[in-house]
């Protein structure tokens, strides 16, 4: 696979900074939106699996934070949770897009979403349980606001990052993963 300019990478990470911001704003005019969608996740797993796992993990700290300044969402009480959870979201699959080669692209993306979406929870809630809520946070809720609660952005992030993933390679504004020999 042919690699993205290290500027391309950038800028990139810098449109998915800003996503961060916009497209909660878009969502929290629905109540509840924001926890049940989750859209500031899609433009950090989108960053992780196309420009790898330094931007990724960039995108993940720096959108939650810099969404926080502007406009107050996510609360200051939830944001060092949230950015570690997005940090390692887009960590992982950056890391994971360049462990993972079934030569089927769909496969690739799937395998590297869903490790770094349980990776993420999983760590996310520790550091919820150990640091930041230590002594009242639970299994349940954990589980709860993880899962339960956020079920239906979870869906829409296994629908539609793989799409828009695969839609840029064959537009051509990302390097197709696996390239047709000529």
């Amino acid at each position: 696979m042919k690699k993205i300019s290290y500027v391309k990478r950038s800028i990139i990470t810098a449109v998915s900074i800003a996503l961060c911001v916009v497209l909660p704003m878009a969502f929290h005019s629905i109540p509840n939106a924001g926890s049940i969608f989750s859209p500031m996740h899609i433009p950090v797993l989108l960053c992780g699996l196309i420009c790898g796992w330094q931007f990724g993990l960039l995108s993940g700290l720096a959108g939650p934070l810099l969404s926080s300044l502007i406009t107050g969402m996510p609360p200051m009480a939830f944001l060092p949770s949230m950015m570690i959870e997005l940090a390692v979201y887009g960590l992982v699959c950056g890391l994971m897009m360049n462990i993972v080669h079934t030569k089927k692209v769909y496969a690739d993306l799937y395998i590297s979403l869903v490790v770094s979406l349980i990776v993420g929870r999983v760590i996310a809630g520790v550091a919820r349980a150990l640091i930041f809520s230590a002594g009242s946070y639970s299994i349940a809720a954990w589980a709860t606001s993880y899962f339960v609660t956020s079920f239906p952005g979870i869906v829409i992030q296994l629908v539609i990052i793989p799409t828009i993933v695969f839609a840029l390679m064959k537009a051509r504004l990302i390097p197709e993963r696996y390239p047709a020999k000529a």
